[in-house]
């Protein structure tokens, strides 16, 4: 079955899926609110807010929130990122209804008590804490920092830890107020859903809501910076990134099949000659990752303090020979994974609802999958080693590292050798 996409008298965006043959479904509320739309004194605020929603309503407490979806067997989570905060429950067929009243509860009615605020301060602390003490999680962190340094893209999601300890109901209430306006949210599900049902509950949880004007965020500016802190760690923690196109842009997909080929498998040429030929690390990747209006290619990898110049020289190396040295057969191998991961994660309804969110977010429809599939198969390996050559040339990376860094290069070392 197809897609369906209605749009309520206030903006709100409804998108479904059906999937014939499953039990389950997957429904969820997409607010097109992220860690980019905050203010310098809000870092962290979106976030905050997720896990406020959590904490009661006035009808439901936070153990009655858990204990309903729980009692028929569903689960019931939430994610904040760059673009977008999710909430979403997955449940039986049965139990949709029961799912979406319970986020919209969530999502319209956080009661923001002074108790739960403190509590959960306390709990986001504790996760700060954890991603400090987390080397190959932080130093993502410390990239995004690096690449988009004073501007709210480069922020961290959690914040700072002293930017939390002063949120209070005012500050969680006042985002609330700029952002989680209906022409910002977007009700997705897939599974075992009744499109014309799934309407008639988005009209009567949301069909109130006034509209409420979008404010505008600052544009992404790559900068290419570096961050490097040594630590008694047994390893180098390295991770490297380089701008990429937009999510808008068709060259995305050739990114994407570019940093498969390079980083993306055991097959990629990163893993078989650092660590298969050279035994110089144990793990190291390629990512792409696009955006409203800017995209990374990232690079990672953690090996030892002796090892830390031979490792990035060649990776360095590695980016520069794949500019002219990409074959045909390396391409159709990324182009293959790219798809294959693509189709065989499209078979959870999650999964599916989230991809409808995602792309009723930035095209105001939802492509079909063949449609991806078509751009995906047009990348050329002409073009792939084009988008290569252009990033070479460019020779503006990001840097960050952590650990035991005294025998790793600077930025500009590695920016004149890809350039070379």
């Amino acid at each position: 079955m197809s897609v369906e996409v209605h749009e309520l008298a206030n903006g709100l965006r409804l998108a479904v899926e059906p999937m014939p043959g499953l039990r389950s479904a997957s429904v969820g509320i997409f607010v097109t609110a992220g860690g980019r739309h905050e203010r310098l004194e809000q870092n962290g605020i979106a976030h905050f807010l997720e896990h406020m929603a959590f904490k009661g309503t006035p009808t439901r407490s936070a153990q009655q929130i858990a204990e309903e979806i729980e009692d028929v067997g569903g689960y019931i989570n939430a994610y904040t990122g760059k673009e977008m905060t999710a909430y979403y429950a997955r449940v039986l067929e049965a139990d949709v209804e029961r799912a979406l009243g319970i986020l919209a509860d969530i999502v319209l009615n956080p009661l923001f008590e002074a108790p739960d605020i403190e509590v959960e301060r306390g709990v986001i602390l504790q996760e700060i804490g954890q991603a400090l003490d987390t080397p190959d999680d932080i130093i993502f962190d410390w990239l995004q920092e690096a690449a988009y340094p004073a501007q709210p893209f480069g922020r961290t999601i959690l914040g700072p830890a002293e930017r939390v300890q002063g949120f209070g109901r005012a500050e969680l209430a006042g985002f609330v107020g700029e952002h989680y306006g209906p022409e910002r949210m977007i009700l997705a599900a897939a599974g075992a859903v009744d499109p014309e049902r799934l309407l008639a509950l988005a009209e009567r949880h949301f069909g109130h809501l006034a509209r409420r004007p979008a404010l505008p965020f600052l544009p992404a500016r790559f900068a290419g910076g570096e961050r490097r802190e040594a630590r008694d760690l047994e390893q180098v923690h390295v991770a490297m990134a380089f701008e990429s196109p937009g999510v808008r842009e068709d060259e995305a997909y050739t990114a994407q099949i570019y940093a498969t080929a390079m980083g993306g498998g055991m097959s990629s040429r990163l893993f078989q000659e650092l660590r298969e030929r050279r035994g110089l690390c144990y793990t190291i990747f390629a990512q792409a990752g696009a955006y409203e209006d800017t995209g990374l290619i990232t690079l990672y990898a953690g090996t030892g303090a002796e090892q830390i110049g031979e490792l990035t020289r060649l990776t360095v190396d590695e980016l520069r020979r794949a500019a002219e040295g990409l074959s045909p057969a390396e391409i159709d191998r990324a182009r293959a994974q790219m798809k294959a991961g693509m189709l065989m994660g499209l078979e959870s309804p999650s999964s599916r609802a989230e991809r409808l969110a995602r792309m009723l977010s930035i095209w105001g429809r939802v492509p079909t999958i063949d449609e991806i599939i078509a751009k995906i198969d047009a990348v050329t390996p002409e073009r792939v080693r084009g988008f290569g050559e252009r990033l070479a040339a460019r020779a503006d990376p990001a840097l960050a590292l952590l650990g035991p860094v005294g025998d790793a290069p600077d930025r500009s070392v590695l920016a004149r050798r890809l350039a070379a």
